[in-house]
């Protein structure tokens, strides 16, 4: 983002309009830039854990004598923990509030990693995968919505893309791990999740002084603690300038005035009215993205490993792939204002699906780098368009749950696919196994295009 000259966000006016109204007319200040940084901070780990479990079982599995089901159960036990995670945290996010939850969610993964450093067996490491994955599961649809809710409507999509770029940062730090420490013996993979711990525990300080989301407090008739979280905005200076508000045209629905207090959510109310089609639609794009998405990159490492390259090239070969995760989140950040949400993350599944099918057939170690390059450039932008539609699609009291339940719903695909490719790669080989991720990337598509558009509207209240 450019910056401009300081300047003040407080409108003048603010006699007759509703408090997100004001907090929707402000551009882009210092107030923004902390709470998305600290929340990023929390994003980022949450993608170095679960990257790091992918160099890790490549060690695990010489230095226990695993199975290729005992690996698989150590990535897929964590990945039931983030379903039910996902479905807890974003319902525990209309009741409780999202800054609350938040925070939580990085206290159990800390202490789950940290106690994961010091695993004596398969059977505790296990137990651990599914405590540290509560917490990441929890973690991620809670942020998504947080964020949004405080982002500018003008820039909410490219925000909430910078917000998941993050994950490219956690990736990143957990490739130069598994490169650089998580092959040094035994201690190597205990050093590497202790790392990853630490910073958890220090971001869920930081997090604890974030203010709770204007739209929630409102929803629960907090209208005094709503007023000071505006005017906290309202004073920051402006970093970015953004030219005024939604126009009353374009929002979905109007704000609830000041003093309205909404009825209590029900987990039903996804299942009824104009909400049923948004909760299948969305559930079906996260269900397909995470299939193919954790089938692919989890098990990268091993992949390579198998085709006789040695685990330390696989790890460095892994690693210039990631790379290509930040020119992607880059470039999604740049279209979904343009483009809009359902076209931008359309595009980019079908560019995810071509990559998928050119990995498979890659027939030389060039290939394989530049075709696993465009996969993590494609996929990850895809993954930005997808967080940032997610919170779009429901009514305050409905956005937490509905973000998480289709967070958590698309989980059970993360636990299937990587129980599914060894399977796969055994019967039908890694360009069979690679077309089959192009089909679900093309699946997610489909669904995505079903889902409405909110570019440049305020959110549903």
């Amino acid at each position: 983002m450019s910056s401009s000259p300081p300047l003040h966000g407080i409108d003048d006016d603010t006699h007759g309009r509703s408090l997100t109204d004001r907090l929707d007319s402000l551009s882009f200040t210092k107030a923004h830039r902390h709470l998305l940084v600290a929340s990023g901070s929390g994003w980022a780990l949450d993608a170095l854990d679960v990257a790091l479990i992918s160099y890790v079982i490549v060690v695990l599995k010489e230095q226990w004598a695993l199975s290729s089901g005992d690996t698989g159960l150590i990535v897929s036990l964590g990945f039931i923990g983030m379903a039910v995670g996902a479905l807890l945290g974003g319902r525990l996010s209309d009741r409780l509030g999202r800054r609350s939850v938040f925070a939580l969610t990085l206290v159990i993964f800390g202490l789950g990693s940290l106690l994961a450093a010091f695993a004596s067996s398969l059977a505790v490491l296990l137990v651990l995968r599914v405590i540290i994955g509560l917490g990441l599961g929890a973690e991620l649809p809670v942020a998504s919505t947080y964020v949004s809710e405080f982002a500018p409507p003008a820039i909410r999509g490219r925000i909430v893309v910078i917000l998941e770029a993050f994950w490219a940062i956690g990736w990143l730090v957990a490739a130069f791990l598994g490169f650089l420490v998580v092959p040094l013996g035994d201690w190597g993979w205990r050093l590497a999740f202790a790392v990853g711990a630490l910073p958890a525990l220090y971001a869920a300080y930081v997090r604890s002084g974030l203010p709770e989301s204007v739209r929630f407090l409102q929803s629960r008739g907090r209208h005094d603690e709503a007023t000071a979280v505006v005017e906290r905005f309202e004073q920051s200076p402006v970093l970015y300038q953004v030219s005024g508000g939604a126009p009353a045209a374009d929002r979905i629905h109007s704000n609830h005035p000041d003093s309205a207090v909404e009825r209590p959510s029900r987990f039903a109310d996804l299942w009824r009215g104009g909400q049923l089609r948004a909760t299948v639609a969305l559930s079906l794009v996260w269900f397909f993205v995470n299939f193919s998405y954790y089938g692919a990159f989890i098990w990268m490492p091993s992949l390579l490993a198998a085709q006789g390259h040695s685990v330390v090239k696989s790890f460095g070969y892994t690693l210039l792939m990631t790379l290509a995760q930040l020119p992607g989140y880059a470039v999604a950040a740049w279209l979904i204002e343009r483009w809009g949400r359902r076209t931008t993350l359309a595009v980019f599944l079908a560019g995810s699906a071509a990559s998928a099918i050119l990995f498979g057939s890659a027939g030389s170690l060039t290939m394989v780098l530049v075709s696993g390059a465009l996969l993590s450039f494609f996929n990850l932008g895809a993954w930005g368009a997808l967080y940032a539609i997610s919170p779009e699609v429901f009514p305050t009291r409905l956005r937490g749950s509905g973000t998480g339940f289709a967070a958590g719903f698309g989980r059970i695909a993360s636990i299937i696919a990587p129980l599914l490719v060894p399977a796969l790669l055994a019967a039908a080989g890694v360009g069979w196994l690679f077309a089959v991720f192009a089909v679900a990337f093309l699946l997610a598509g489909v669904a995505a295009l079903v889902l409405s558009e909110h570019t440049g509207a305020q959110l549903s209240d």
